[in-house]
């Protein structure tokens, strides 16, 4: 497959563009019948090119779901931070759902999916549900924080044709034309119409100039840091020269303060020997005026 359902682009393309295909998927990973949700909103439905073509930019959905927010996300690769960049992910929409005057209270039930391409926890599980529990009772603090973890390698090579949310794994999972047809060829409406978006989707002219754009960014971030290590300056060795010429500098910072106040303190000491200097000589003056008082008076006792 050129694109396949893991690429970010068209994860937020297919889905922004196609919501009951996205319906159905968060209807599955909600564990609730896509007839029940009544209310469902995509709240950052655009994919603006300029943001596109950052490197470090995220393109996650993020949505309402009958007043619950609901974030979904993919990842392919590990990058060792995952599991606090999702509670980063968390708690960036569960904080912005608080509007003036509201009360805590009133802050949604908030949960983010991540279908990820790599394993993330020491398990046989596939799927992973996290919430605030308490360590030895496991009773739960609040139902407002939970976050969702579909690790794709995991999944079972076969999947039941009635099971939808497996059937939707298996096509983030897709790799090849024929992974692609042998979900096709199941004959399941959903999977037949996400398959038929995907193939529109992935043959517009505007899809490939934002994935070419994608594709240039994660590009350029390569080159660095390939240069980087053709240069011998691993990333963790310039990090590590950099805290230590920082402790370096501050340590010259110091000591340049001790030497500004030595100095100022030299300048005191010179202004008390001037001082002192002036004290001796107005004394060397007493002194001559009153030997030249005692010869005078010598002298007059003299001649008289």
């Amino acid at each position: 497959m050129e694109y396949r359902f893991t690429n970010d682009v068209l994860f937020k393309w297919l889905f922004s563009k196609n919501q009951h295909l996205l319906k159905s998927l968060i209807a599955g990973m909600l564990d609730v019948r896509i007839e029940s949700i009544e209310e469902f909103v995509v709240t950052n439905p655009d994919i603006p090119p300029e943001v596109v073509g950052e490197k470090l930019c995220r393109l996650d959905i993020s949505m309402i779901v009958d007043g619950r927010r609901v974030g979904a996300e993919v990842q392919v690769a590990n990058e060792g931070d995952y599991p606090e960049r999702s509670l980063y992910y968390w708690a960036r929409e569960y904080s912005s759902a608080l509007q003036a005057g509201q009360e805590y209270i009133d802050l949604p039930r908030t949960i983010v999916i991540s279908i990820l391409g790599f394993k993330l926890f020491d398990c046989d599980e596939y799927f992973s549900e996290h919430m605030a529990l308490e360590v030895t009772r496991h009773t739960l603090l609040t139902d407002r924080l939970c976050l969702k973890y579909y690790e794709l390698p995991k999944l079972p090579e076969v999947t039941d044709p009635t099971d939808e949310l497996g059937l939707w794994l298996a096509l983030f999972d897709a790799k090849t034309e024929e992974d692609l047809k042998r979900i096709e060829d199941m004959e399941v409406p959903v999977m037949k119409q996400a398959i038929g978006a995907y193939r529109t989707a992935t043959a517009t002219d505007e899809f490939r100039q934002l994935e070419r754009m994608r594709a240039d960014a994660r590009n350029r971030e390569a080159s660095a840091l390939g240069h980087a290590r053709r240069e011998g300056i691993a990333i963790g060795e310039e990090a590590e020269r950099e805290k230590w010429q920082g402790v370096v500098a501050d340590k010259d910072a110091e000591l340049a303060d001790k030497d500004a106040e030595l100095a100022d303190k030299d300048a005191e000491l010179a202004d008390k020997d001037a001082e002192l200097a002036d004290k001796d000589a107005e004394l060397a003056d007493k002194d001559a005026e009153i030997e030249r008082l005692r010869a005078q008076l010598k002298q007059q006792n003299g001649n008289s």
